[in-house]
């Protein structure tokens, strides 16, 4: 017994029988999942993949017989500490309505009991399967039928109109017995694709339909195969696994008792039941310890590949230096809340990208954009050489000359502190005053 669930009474509760029951599936998608993380670098489990099905229900038909018949409990059911008892209901005549317990005999198992639970253990999960990976291929091929139409009577009708010798050639060499066989093959897969569904639902349906009364304690039934065998799964108590081992030990001996032939032939026969012995009394703890240690040498690996194949992180690159104020340029006024420019409480600050001096938005914009207007050489050589060597403030004399032609060049297109070249687009509206 690997896990002991806590509870009162003899009864299972609803999630330790609800583990129970999912146990096998969650140990199949396990050992799927290890088999084709290995089969990467060993190609020939590949095989083992294709037959899933088939390998999986031959493991657990060996791990349910032998639980059944040494423990009388499921796989699954002996990991929790649980035991299957045959059920014998007695109804007193004075009460109408027994209460739950009252005339109920548990029993030992009986072996058409073992036989028919792994039917419902086994055998009845394996077809389950194949229909519906039956189901999903039938589905897969309607769906792409619907969307490509139907590529075999494409090929059919371009052999037929290939030629009539060709088509007489194909049509006698064509086997009848494989048509027989494919045309069968093919009713069986719409009957399943058909049946299927209603199957299913009727299925998962009814096993929602016990759950459910078993979890308001209506029934005693956790499911539909158990109800039709009328076996009660009950929590083992320790005489009981004490007897169990005991059991056990009368089994083997009986069955090294059994032995016959030469004496090397019955120690070669004792050391093989040994070793059988030993490999089914671990393959519980043994199962669920290889797939948890498979998992987390998995999640070393992947983890240690990850940092190996995870870039290089490297540290920031330093800021570069803060600009210098040049000679030439305006002075920065004790305040920072003050414009340069304007030598006043900045409004609408706003920022040089290219330097980081922050000013009036008005001030840096008209200073940025302020423009020169420069008389055309053509018409006014004399006009214009002047107008170039005049100040600002004197060279507005350009109104006086009539009739004259004028080009716009940029005068401060530079920070007016670092007298860095600058223009309009480097200028950033800043919302939160510096």
């Amino acid at each position: 017994m690997l896990f002991q669930v806590g509870g009162q009474g003899t009864r299972p509760t609803f999630f330790e029988m609800a583990a129970a029951q999912q146990l096998p599936a969650s140990l199949r998608a396990a050992l799927t999942y290890s088999i084709g993380v290995m089969a990467l670098r060993r190609p020939f489990l590949h095989k083992v993949l294709d037959c899933e099905d088939e390998f999986f229900s031959l493991l657990m038909l060996v791990l349910e017989t032998h639980s059944l018949r040494t423990t009388d409990a499921s796989f699954a059911e002996s990991l929790y500490g649980l035991r299957r008892r045959a059920v014998k209901i007695r109804v007193k005549k004075e009460d109408a309505r027994p209460k739950s317990g009252d005339g109920v005999q548990l029993s030992g198992l009986e072996k058409h009991q073992r036989t028919l639970s792994v039917v419902f253990l086994v055998v009845l999960p394996y077809f389950k399967s194949k229909l519906h990976s039956i189901y999903n291929k039938e589905r897969e091929a309607r769906l792409q039928a619907s969307l490509w139409g139907n590529g075999d009577e494409t090929v059919e009708e371009a052999e037929y109109f290939s030629g009539g010798d060709a088509s007489l050639v194909s049509g006698e060499t064509l086997d009848a017995e494989a048509t027989i066989r494919a045309r069968l093959t093919k009713k069986i897969q719409k009957i399943v694709f058909s049946c299927y569904p209603w199957l299913h639902a009727s299925s998962e349906g009814m096993s929602f339909a016990y759950q459910l009364l078993y979890l308001l304690d209506a029934t005693g039934f956790y499911s539909f195969g158990l109800h039709a065998l009328g076996i009660h799964v009950c929590r083992a108590t320790g005489q009981e696994l004490m007897d169990t081992s005991s059991r056990i030990s009368k089994i083997r001996s009986n069955e090294r008792d059994r032995l016959r032939g030469p004496p090397w032939l019955k120690t070669l026969q004792g050391a093989l039941l040994s070793c059988a012995y030993t490999m089914l009394d671990y393959a519980q703890t043994g199962l669920i310890a290889a797939v948890f240690i498979f998992k987390m040498m998995e999640w070393w690996y992947q983890s240690a590949e990850e940092r190996m194949s995870a870039p290089t992180v490297y540290p920031p690159p330093p800021p570069p230096p803060a600009p210098k104020v040049a000679k030439e340029g305006i002075p920065l006024p004790p305040d920072r809340t003050i414009c340069p420019l304007c030598s006043q409480m900045r409004a609408n600050p706003s920022v040089v990208t290219i330097s980081g001096f922050v000013f009036c938005y008005a001030c840096i914009f008209k200073y940025v954009s302020q423009v020169r207007h420069l008389i055309s050489l053509h018409q006014y050589p004399l006009q214009a050489y002047v107008f170039l060597i005049l100040p600002p403030y004197l060279a507005k004399i350009y109104f006086l000359i009539p009739r004259c032609h004028f080009v716009a060049l940029p005068q401060y297109n530079r920070c007016p502190v670092t007298l860095m070249p600058a223009n309009v687009d480097q200028i950033r509206r800043l919302f939160h005053d510096m």
